[in-house]
């Protein structure tokens, strides 16, 4: 791979600035050409510059181009938030690279589902995180490379097949300089979210989708140069890292925050002076239970909510708190980065509506057959327009279903049209308004939503399975006033064993991230209850528990 030869593009280092940014980088590197003193990151790890991490995103690119990393390989960031994770994620797309953000909870069977799922080629991590993925590694065969931003424990045996770096080699390579085939419409990130059923899916975006979502998120956020941005969510997570992408678009400062207590993240909206909050509502309820420092988000001109709806008594306090600060409820599909925000004009007349359609989207309500639903008529909440994925990663099963074309007549898709248009058919039940504004209703599918987390019941209840302790199992949520929901199982012990909770739940909180550990394991006497399919009836498990706790 060349490195100087090609002639620059219109994304190269050379004249990137000149023109709108179209690749993830380019967001980096026009803000270099443009205000190249002004501080880019913040809080975990030091202070580092927009010239600075230009400069960082050059290095790693030569470094993975000196791996022949080919286009459209991933690269894995298994981190938690710290420089080396941006300037990876972010670098990978300057030689064609797909990054793919690895939340920092998963324990080692989800991070090894990862890696194998998009044949991950290069994992960027650190030395401990490495040392707990040793048992999986050789289960993961695609992977060659493994670059670590700190020291490696002693007697760390590796696969023979892997090549183990230090991050050294990333400052000492060839700054990258060159051509790379790029396009907007290229996979930038494959961000891994639940399903209804089974194991994540690896949700791909285009450069388009990132950069885009940024501009519209910035657009009605009102972000700029000044802001200060606090990046309290996993940057795993598409509203996580959309405070990169965001911050980065207009040139402010993202502070990375890795916090243990949610009072961590009061002393941090003093500390740093943050004037934009986005986060999940259990957080939010947290923050409104605790005593407040004297000056605490002082100059907070926004929060935003995403990952679920925000309690009503949560919403008011926050707003007693911060009188100053704007409040904006979200809504958001990792499948199309944003859906929805509702402008906070409109909160105090409607506090319940996900609002409307962000800049650079429409948002559909749809009968099952199609067509458009009429005012306050419940039907799936579609999303169309630039910010739609290109599908989930080597499933075409899944895509089928969430991925669909839009009929005729529909979105200004006229009759005439031959190519189609895809469109993110949510699965979720909505309504609008006469005034247009949306309601959130339900979700269609099983999902359990905790702690702004989307959680598969099924991959719960496979790890119950693995334990050997149960014969029959379903995991399903019920309503919680601080986590949205948590999740509950209901298991049958094998044949001839006898029910041990305690046991289970050991099990859990051993192999699963803390956010995914069922809160109650109620013991049943078998067999569970069917469906007309002869399979295990969740949604009828979950009824009862509903009507028991009423």
């Amino acid at each position: 791979m060349q490195e100087t030869a090609a002639p620059a593009s219109a994304h190269s280092p050379s004249l990137s600035g000149l023109r709108p940014p179209s690749l993830l980088p380019d967001l980096v590197h026009q803000q270099a050409r443009i205000r190249p003193a002004a501080l880019a990151l913040g809080g975990d790890g030091g202070e580092l510059g927009y010239a600075a991490l230009s400069q960082q995103l050059h290095l790693m690119a030569g470094w993975l181009a000196a791996q022949r990393l080919a286009r459209g390989e991933r690269v894995a960031v298994y981190l938690d938030k710290r420089h080396e994770f941006v300037i990876a994620c972010f670098g990978a797309g300057e030689v064609g690279g797909v990054f793919v953000p690895v939340n920092p909870v998963l324990k080692a069977e989800q991070v090894a589902h990862i890696l194998r799922d998009c044949d991950v080629r290069v994992l960027v991590t650190a030395g401990s995180r490495l040392q707990a993925l040793v048992e999986v590694l050789p289960d993961c065969p695609g992977l060659r490379e493994v670059l670590l931003v700190d020291a490696l424990p002693d007697g760390l045996a590796l696969p023979p097949a892997l090549r183990l770096h230090a991050w050294a080699e990333v400052q000492a390579a060839t700054p990258w300089a060159g051509f790379a085939p790029v396009l907007d419409s290229d996979m930038a990130a494959i961000l891994y979210t639940s399903g209804s059923t089974g194991r994540p899916k690896g949700v791909v975006l285009s450069h388009r989708n990132l950069v885009l979502g940024a501009q519209s998120v910035a657009q009605y956020l009102g972000n700029h140069a000044q802001d200060v941005l606090l990046a309290a969510l996993p940057l795993s997570f598409d509203a996580g890292f959309s405070q990169l992408t965001t911050g980065f678009l207009v040139g402010a400062k993202v502070v990375l925050l890795n916090y243990l207590m949610p009072r961590d993240v009061l002393k941090a909206l003093d500390r740093e002076g943050i004037t934009g909050l986005t986060a999940v509502p259990p957080l939010y309820i947290q923050l409104t239970q605790l005593a407040w420092p004297e000056g605490a988000g002082r100059r907070l001109r926004y929060f935003a909510n995403t990952g679920g709806r925000m309690p009503r008594e949560t919403l008011d306090r926050l707003r007693e708190r911060l009188p100053q600060a704007a409040p904006f409820l979200m809504y958001g599909l990792t499948e199309a980065f944003r859906s929805t925000y509702l402008p906070p004009s409109e909160v105090d007349r409607r506090p319940d509506s996900i609002g409307w359609a962000i800049p650079n989207a429409e948002i559909l309500v749809l009968r099952e057959d199609g067509s458009l639903c009429e005012a306050d008529e419940p039907g799936e909440l579609v999303h169309r327009g630039p910010l739609v994925g290109l599908g989930y990663w080597n499933d075409p099963e899944k895509t089928a279903e969430r991925y669909k074309p839009l009929p005729p007549g529909v979105g200004g898709r006229e009759a005439g049209l031959q190519l189609p248009e895809y469109a993110v058919f949510s699965g979720d039940t909505v309504r609008r308004d006469a005034e247009g504004f949306l309601y959130f209703i339900g979700r269609r599918d099983e999902m359990i939503k905790t702690s702004g987390y989307r959680v598969s019941p099924v991959e719960v209840e496979e790890l119950l399975y693995r334990s050997g302790l149960v014969g029959e199992c379903a995991a399903y949520g019920l309503p919680h006033e601080q986590l949205g929901q948590c999740i509950e199982v209901v298991f049958c012990p094998g044949e001839g064993a006898e029910a041990d909770p305690a046991a289970l739940l050991a099990f859990c909180r051993k192999h699963l991230p803390a956010y995914m550990v069922p809160a109650r394991l109620l013991p049943m006497s078998g067999p569970l209850p069917r469906n007309p399919n002869g399979k295990i009836d969740r949604k009828r498990l979950q009824q009862q528990a509903l009507a028991a706790e009423a």
